[in-house]
């Protein structure tokens, strides 16, 4: 008797990080993401936790895009045994081997400097994983073009579409041979229908079986217009107290909107003309693979940033910080002006000490520009909290924090159940990759609107598929 294929959510499940999802049809394993844990202590130390099957029975991953929580956890499979291949778009492998080095890196960073401070509580700290680590788990990847199926295990077939969320992404078709055939669509992160710098996203192909993200399955997104001149508030208003705006931006395509945002409040004289300082090396990498994509005029590309004759991510005098001291230099800086630093959610990276500088002196502002996950530093800032632990010591909030959801590049809900419109009815929807009040929203009103048989699977959860 033949074994029935399972699905095992080992990722993405009650929360919004550490995207993982086993497909097991018995005669072959295919990991559908490799994302980070992020956010609470208690999903961190998921990421130190054996993998719940030996990484060298896998024969092949799949991921739909380069950010943290769907390509981190790459390395750590390779040092496990995993030797396959990691099935990507070509943009998805430019950005996923800046991403995977700069996590590395700043692991061993951040390692290095809780042992020098001796604030960790294990002695020696250690990074979950090296940079050549991520060396070679990059040398695993091979690339996969939009539309054209590959065999990613005996018997599975892959194949990836347009996403519109960053630079490469995809939403992930993974075919089982029959008979009887069957087809598991995965969303990945859908991005918006207006993206500043990117297409909409594919329609989604007829599936059995459908799991889709949920960031923003309960809440809408502020409109444009008014996302821009909250923005702009918030930037002369610093800037009259000769202060400075500190934006903690995901390096991957957040930064490249935030800057299009700043260009264009800039041109229309709604903001002063600042210094903009993107202090981040790996973002300013990023930036180099959205220019040439540009140049080269890539098919994801919107038209309109095609015809610009202008770099589009300038927004007057904009100052690329590579070098720690340079950094370092910001530290001094009075103000007024603009700091762009990753991490989006202030979980790690230079933002952290731009923000123990910057956030006692209340002339200057946060602006939080995307979702904050629970359990990080930025969901703390948006709560409202007046100290925040970073680098090993608590720094009182006195700085401005302004939250601005519209520059998320991902669907709020509306959206989202606007691009499933067209989807025939699947035998049943798994409802992932958000809080449990988003997935149990977005549930809700599948259930409600569409008639479908909708699920928000538990962790480690396992499901027949057949």
């Amino acid at each position: 008797m033949a074994v029935a294929p399972v699905l095992t959510f080992l990722g993405g499940t009650g929360t919004v990080t550490g995207s993982r999802f086993l497909l097991d049809t018995g005669e072959a394993r295919v990991l559908v993401e490799a994302g980070l844990f992020q956010g609470l202590k208690e999903l961190r130390l998921r990421n130190r936790a054996p993998f719940p099957v030996d990484p060298a029975t896998i024969d092949a991953v799949v991921v739909s895009h380069a950010h943290l929580d769907h390509v981190g956890y790459l390395p750590v499979l390779v040092d496990n045994g995993f030797a396959g291949p990691v099935l990507a778009t070509p943009g998805t492998i430019d950005l996923g081997a800046i991403v995977l080095a700069d996590s590395a890196r700043l692991q061993e960073e951040e390692a290095d400097y809780a042992n020098r401070r001796g604030f960790s509580k294990h002695s020696p700290a250690l990074p979950l994983y090296t940079e050549e680590s991520a060396r070679r788990a990059v040398g695993r990847f091979r690339p996969v073009g939009y539309g054209r199926p590959v065999e990613a295990a005996p018997g599975v077939t892959v194949s990836l579409q347009p996403a519109g969320h960053i630079l490469g992404s995809a939403t992930v078709a993974v075919t089982i041979d029959g008979p009887p055939g069957r087809t598991l669509f995965f969303s990945g992160d859908v991005g918006r229908p207006r993206h500043p710098l990117l297409l909409p996203p594919a329609p989604p192909v007829p599936a059995d079986v459908v799991v889709v993200e949920s960031t923003y399955g309960d809440r809408r997104h502020e409109d444009e217009a008014k996302a821009l001149e909250r923005l702009a508030r918030a930037v002369a208003a610093t800037a009259g107290r000769g202060g400075v705006v500190v934006i903690p931006a995901f390096a991957v395509d957040r930064t490249e909107v935030i800057l299009m945002a700043l260009r264009r409040l800039a041109a229309e004289g709604r903001i002063p003309a600042l210094p903009v300082y993107a202090d981040s090396p790996m973002a300013l990498d990023v930036l180099g693979v959205y220019r040439r994509a540009i140049a080269a005029h890539d098919p994801e590309i919107r038209p309109d940033v095609l015809d610009a004759a202008a770099d589009p991510f300038d927004p007057g005098k904009l100052e690329e910080v590579r070098s720690p001291r340079e950094s370092m230099r910001l530290h001094e800086l009075y103000g007024p002006a603009i700091i762009i630093s990753a991490s989006g959610m202030v979980t790690g990276g230079r933002v952290l000490h731009h923000l123990a500088r910057r956030l006692p002196d209340p002339r200057n502002t946060v602006v939080l520009a995307g979702f904050q996950a629970e359990g990080s530093r930025g969901r703390q800032l948006a709560d409202g909290a007046r100290a925040v632990k970073m680098l090993g010591r608590y720094v009182p909030v006195r700085a401005d924090v302004v939250q601005i959801d519209a520059f998320s590049v991902h669907a709020d809900a509306n959206e989202l159940l606007a691009w499933l419109r067209p989807m025939p009815d699947p035998d049943v929807a798994f409802i992932v990759h958000g809080t449990p009040a988003a997935s149990q929203t977005l549930r809700q009103r599948l259930v409600s609107t569409r008639g479908w048989t909708a699920v928000v699977p538990a962790a480690a959860e396992r499901v027949r598929v057949d």
